[in-house]
């Protein structure tokens, strides 16, 4: 379970494709609070801690990535030399700061513009069809690991979704969500929440 609030930027330091894909992640950490077996959310996708080693400050880390969560996620982020957020699994009596984050991404979307406005960053996203009834505004989602309220939504012809977000300076410079660009794609994680109300919706209207 996850919070949707970044601690750190990590690098894809090594990719090898074996039975799954082998990552070796590079985080500013401190190996011994990292545990075997522990989860970290990687841009928005829950993963096993499998080895660890490196220096406080200087850590570095092994998860396995299936082919399943390969085809799931957006193209690019687990090749060598790329930019995840990084979130450890919530621990007791931790803050919740964001909102309750599963780490099992729902579905790909794709940045439509960024500009900047006043100081933030304003983002559209369009999220495919299957997603567009659990966004809603002042809503929660997840983008790339990041716990955020979408502002607006417009729904689109094809029963696809814009949705708009406003990122502070602070998120930009903590989060690869600074760096994004039109045509980009991103990890979706809808309210868990949304999830459930619409499965109840559904059944309630089977009666």
């Amino acid at each position: 379970m996850f919070t949707g609030i970044v601690t750190a930027i990590g690098t894809v330091a090594e990719a090898q494709q074996r039975g799954d894909l082998r990552l070796r992640i590079t985080a500013p950490f401190d190996p011994a609070r990292i545990d075997i077996g522990a989860s970290i959310a990687c841009s928005g996708v829950c993963l096993t801690v499998v080895a660890k080693g490196g220096e406080p400050g200087d850590a570095w880390f092994d998860v396995d990535v299936s082919g399943e969560t390969v085809s799931r996620t957006h193209s690019g982020m687990w090749e060598k030399g790329a930019k995840l957020n990084l979130e450890p699994s919530l621990r007791l009596g931790d803050e919740l700061g964001g909102h309750i984050v599963t780490g099992h991404v729902d579905c790909v979307g794709e940045v439509v513009s960024g500009e900047v406005i006043g100081d933030s960053w304003k983002l559209i996203i369009r999220a495919p069809q299957e997603m567009a009834p659990y966004i809603a505004g002042k809503g929660s989602i997840t983008v790339n690991g990041v716990s955020l309220t979408v502002n607006e939504v417009e729904d689109q012809a094809d029963g696809a979704c814009d949705f708009m977000l406003n990122i502070i300076p602070h998120t930009a410079e903590v989060t690869t969500l600074g760096a994004l660009e039109a045509g980009d794609q991103v990890n979706l994680e809808i309210d868990v929440l949304a999830r459930y109300l619409k499965r109840m919706q559904g059944l309630a209207a089977q009666n």
